[in-house]
């Protein structure tokens, strides 16, 4: 075999928000979709200099310190800017060459990096003294002292101008996206025009500052750290400190100050010495900044969006029955947002009102801001029934809002677990106990994706309902863990014998089952296997992986997002392939087949194959048992894998290329809703 190689992790991350990039230049792509594609490539690349940056600055920082003989030298932050600045430049272009489009197909006019059109003038004017001058806070700054602190990614503008006691003026003025909407909307005869607030204050800041004369004003934020600084062993209230920890975030140190065109050098040098910002990447972008925000564009035209699939609701036995009843009879499985989330309601729903429950144990890592399903739980709680959640308070930028629904549980009576040192848990599973007759009865959730409603909507995600009693055994026991922090270690047997669970069992199953595939494919047996993950890092399983290819072991993958290793390299990975599929709905499920000499055995679950799942997460994966699901969801991988529309395949080179069109031409998110419209929708 020849040495292992992998692609670095950021590096392989912004090739994934470039395919981003590429959908929302996709002229296939209604126009209004294209724009939200614009908006999720914005957002994505704020939290990399959020999260990733600040690692990399880091290890650049060590590299210089401690220089390793023979090794090249650290250029991983150069090659990831110089990377994005590629990206937004392309950015740039496609918003360019989208915006025309919007005036042509309906008459509106995004007023991008243009003076106010006359006919609106007056009409902003009037909303900048009625609106928005009330949270303005203008700062006369000078290149030696500054109490401004720019807090993380908002906007400010730079107003370069001159007075009678100084040649030139440096004014600071907040951009206050985060109180006023981003975009005003003026309707002017057939014509609606949508503004930028920052246009509108340039526009009328001369207004309100007549001792200045403004020359020129420039755009800029400042990205900063988003780590919250928590010791492994925590004393006292864990949730108290996390909360210090969210009001500090947006004060960390600076990872980017991302600059408007055309800022002079002078006002940029005065912006680094007044903000301390050396130490940033300093990046010079277009002349608007925040564009994550053109999700909230106020057009709305079912014409310019994509064409409204089904979404199908569950068939129940009896729609007047119990959901819990019919589990106990036959597997469910849900496939999340073809079908209806409703169904995961019910189950907690029903659980919470149904006497014959006496307890609820659920894990939650991402509480949707309104949860129909943590409304449950406090019923539940208030009906008398032991409830225990585990809240993961760690989940990033859902901290603040896990804290407060976890308040608001225990406030109910709630038995609420919080984070556990050094590990967070992404699991995602539900139990429910019951009592029959006086036997005991177990219901239980299992799922790829969070129990969150929200983002259900839009995560493709697989959901098992199950009445199994090996696997709801040994979920009980993880609760007893989770609980008591007491492992469930019984002599002489494994603790698991149906879940992968990391921290106990994860990593050597998933090696085990390569390893019957190599064994398999040496011995002259049918041998394959297929994974579908949103991220793949860890090496242990990827050389792994690489072993199969050299076995003979074909290897199909599709990994959304960071992908470390590289695909089709003679002697250490010629056998696999790996794709990406970018589409209306985001990738989100984890499957794992393997093909067990024609016997397949399939894997879903919480897990990808990174660092921080396998090494620092408790995570549940879990076998499908039943045939007609298991055919089903194997089917639903096939269509993905035949995909040659949204999918891209990923190179050695870390490229997406596009899939040679063959025909017919396979959308697999299409084809999945109409496999399952037509198999599960209502046909008179």
């Amino acid at each position: 075999m020849s040495e292992a190689l992998f692609f670095d992790r950021d590096l392989s991350w912004l090739s994934f928000n470039e395919r981003v990039l590429q959908e929302a230049g996709n002229i296939r792509v209604p126009l209004l979709e294209r724009i939200r594609f614009l908006s999720i490539y914005s957002s994505n690349s704020d939290e990399f200099y959020r999260v990733r940056m600040p690692a990399l600055m880091a290890l650049e920082r060590i590299h210089q310190k401690s220089p390793r003989k023979g090794l090249p030298p650290f250029t991983h932050v150069q090659e990831a800017n110089q990377r994005i600045h590629l990206q937004q430049q392309l950015f740039g272009n496609i918003l360019r060459g989208i915006i025309p489009e919007l005036k042509e197909t309906i008459n509106s006019e995004l007023v991008f990096n243009r003076p106010i059109p006359e006919a609106v003038q007056a009409a902003a004017t009037e909303y900048f003294f009625t609106q928005v001058l009330a949270f303005l806070q203008p700062q006369y700054l000078s290149d030696r002292q500054s109490t401004l602190f720019p807090e993380n990614n908002k906007i400010y503008l730079a107003a370069i101008g001159s007075s009678k006691s100084k040649s030139q003026e440096l004014i600071i003025v907040n951009v206050p996206s985060d109180a006023l909407p981003r975009f005003y909307t003026i309707r002017h005869e057939q014509t609606q025009y949508i503004l930028f607030l920052e246009d509108i204050i340039r526009y009328n800041l001369q207004l309100v500052m007549p001792q200045v004369t403004i020359e020129s004003c420039y755009s800029f934020k400042v990205t900063r750290d988003a780590a919250l600084e928590l010791a492994d062993e925590y004393e006292g209230d864990l949730a108290e400190k996390i909360e210090r920890q969210i009001a500090k975030r947006d004060f960390g140190f600076a990872t980017r100050l991302l600059y408007g065109a055309g800022t002079p050098p002078e006002c940029l040098q005065a912006l680094i010495n007044l903000f301390n910002l050396e130490k940033a990447s300093i990046m010079e972008g277009g002349v608007y900044h925040n564009l994550k925000d053109l999700a909230h564009l106020p057009i709305r035209n079912d014409l310019l969006e994509y064409p409204h699939w089904p979404v199908l609701t569950h068939r129940m036995n009896n729609l007047r029955g119990s959901l819990l009843e019919e589990i106990s009879q036959k597997d469910i499985i849900l496939h999340a947002p073809y079908q209806s989330f409703n169904t995961v309601l019910r189950f907690f729903n029903e659980a919470a009102l149904d006497p014959s429950v006496e307890e609820i144990y659920v894990t939650l890592y991402r509480i949707a801001s309104d949860s129909r399903i943590a409304t449950a739980l406090i019923s539940a709680a208030r009906n008398g029934k032991k409830v225990v959640v585990f809240v993961e308070l760690k989940a990033r930028f859902d901290e603040a809002n896990n804290l407060r629904w976890s308040r608001k549980l225990k406030d109910a009576g709630v038995r609420i677990i919080y984070s556990i040192p050094t590990l967070k848990v992404h699991a995602k599973v539900a139990l429910v106990k019951r009592m029959i007759n006086n036997r005991p009865q177990h219901a239980g959730l299992l799922a790829t994706g969070n129990l969150n409603e929200s983002t259900a909507r839009f995560y493709t995600d697989h959901i098992l309902l199950t009445a199994h009693m090996g696997m709801l055994a040994e979920l009980e026991q993880l609760f007893l863990f989770l609980s008591e922090r007491k492992k469930p270690l019984t002599p002489g047997l494994l603790p698991f014998a149906h879940l992968l669970i990391a921290q106990f069992n994860l990593l050597d199953r998933f090696i085990h089952l390569i390893d019957r595939e190599i064994d398999n494919a040496r011995n002259g047996l049918p041998a394959g296997i297929i994974i579908k993950l949103n991220n793949l890092e860890e090496k242990v399983l990827i050389n792994k992986l690489y072993e199969a290819s050299n076995a003979g072991v074909r290897i199909q993958m599709i990994v959304r997002s960071i992908c470390c290793l590289i695909p089709g390299i003679p002697g250490m990975s010629e056998n696999i392939t790996i794709r990406r599929i970018v589409d209306r709905y985001l990738e989100h499920g984890r499957v794992f087949i393997f093909k067990n000499n024609n016997d397949p055995q399939l894997f879903m679950g919480s897990s990808d194959w990174m660092n921080r799942n396998i090494y620092r997460r408790i995570e549940v994966c879990f076998p499908v048992y039943n045939p007609v699901i298991k055919t089903e969801i194997m089917e639903l991988i096939n269509l993905q894998l035949k995909d040659n529309v949204q999918a891209v395949q990923l190179n050695s080179e870390i490229q997406n290329i596009p899939i040679q069109p063959s025909a017919p031409p396979i959308r697999s998110q299409q084809a999945i809703s109409e496999l399952l419209n037509e198999r599960y929708g209502s046909h008179e």
